[in-house]
């Protein structure tokens, strides 16, 4: 909600517990984050700084504290404006979620923890007149009073081997074409190294405005990733993975992998590349990378994400890693109607996307980039 427009929520009590709006910068939040079973970096204070930084709102740091002043369980929130004239149906609408613009960041805690967590939750959206919007990783909260589950989409979730040489992509044909694709990356003289400069970040994001134009989406602003990479990458949950190579004396960024990572999990968030070079495959070369990485450091999922309703080749491709799905479901009170969690489906009027989207491959780079911007401010 509005920084200048919220009222401060009063404690709520639960036995010995109470729930608290906890200050920004207050230690305890990520203390508990980092340590807790289910917290995600979606949960972490230096991601709630970026999505402040990009929307102009402030989040609203619920959590449960015991009588000894430690942390039980913790809830992030945010207001979402919502799509004007009811474009993208009840689901794009007015809401205080958890958290807009964000895969997975729900209720974390003991079940006493989200029980009160989730009370205070619905009568603080219930006083501000909105939707409330929950998106847990896992595990269910249809038993918690108030709350309907809807299932969103399939999100694609690769387990990690303790050892990364074990790391396999299915059957020997499909690892083969990948082991494959790899060499073939390396044969282009194609290497990956990490971010290592704000300037590395400000080219990476124009190869992802260009993946967005030519997807027809709405790209997310800089400030975003600039907050992200500066309260996040410090304390290693932020990496940015490039596929490279020299040409005319120039090293220049042909892809690029931003990857988000805490707890047992490393999430692929967001990618850029040039379309011209994807016949030397930098993306295979730089999940290959990723995933290894992430098994040496500990991490025992790999997290794809999700492909929307309609995007085959997204989905083919996340699926090519021998990968498991997961129905993610999202919790809302009231109910959605309809029962499902998506944007409103284009039905007979997809001819008319496929000209918008045409028209948008060939608006400039800058040009979506404001244009996203403008559209986030709602979403």
């Amino acid at each position: 909600m509005r920084a200048d427009s919220r009222p401060e929520p009063l404690p709520t009590v639960t036995g010995s517990k109470r729930v608290i709006q906890v200050a920004e910068g207050d230690p305890r939040w990520d203390d508990f984050v980092l340590t807790a079973p289910g917290g995600t970096v979606f949960h972490h204070s230096g991601w709630l700084a970026a999505l402040e930084r990009e929307s102009g709102r402030r989040a609203l740091r619920l959590a449960c504290e015991e009588p000894g002043g430690d942390l039980s369980g913790v809830l992030p929130l945010m207001e979402a404006r919502g799509l004007p004239l009811g474009l993208g149906g009840a689901a794009a609408g007015p809401r205080l979620s958890s958290l807009p613009r964000t895969p997975v960041a729900g209720p974390v805690g003991t079940s006493e923890a989200l029980g009160a967590l989730v009370a205070e939750a619905l009568a603080t959206a219930a006083a501000a007149g909105l939707r409330l919007q929950l998106k847990p990783a896992a595990g269910a909260l249809s038993l918690l009073p108030g709350l309907h589950g809807s299932p969103w989409r399939r999100s694609y979730v690769k387990p990690l081997p303790a050892d990364p040489e074990l790391l396999r992509f299915g059957n020997s044909r499909n690892h083969g074409r990948i082991a494959w694709a790899v060499r073939k990356a390396q044969r282009e003289g194609l290497r990956v190294r990490d971010a290592a400069s704000e300037a590395d970040l400000r080219e990476w994001y124009r190869l992802y405005l260009d993946v967005n134009r030519w997807r027809g989406l709405p790209a997310r602003p800089y400030r975003l990733f600039l907050s992200a990479w500066e309260r996040l990458r410090p304390g290693g949950f932020l990496r940015l993975l490039l596929a490279h190579r020299e040409q005319s004396g120039r090293d220049r960024i042909l892809a690029g992998s931003l990857l988000l990572r805490l707890g047992d999990t490393t999430f692929y968030a967001f990618n850029g590349r040039v379309r011209e070079t994807l016949s030397l495959r930098p993306n295979d070369l730089l999940q290959w990378h990723a995933m290894r990485d992430a098994a040496a450091a500990g991490y025992r999922w790999y997290d794809f994400g999700e492909a929307g309703a309609g995007n085959e080749g997204l989905a083919r491709f996340k699926a090519k890693w021998d990968t498991q799905t997961r129905m993610l479901v999202r919790y809302h009170a009231p109910a959605l109607p309809g029962g499902r969690d998506e944007y409103g489906p284009a039905g007979n009027r997809e001819w008319l996307r496929r000209i918008a989207v045409g028209a948008w491959h060939r608006v400039p780079l800058p040009v979506t980039a404001v244009a996203g911007d403008q559209v986030y401010r709602f979403l």
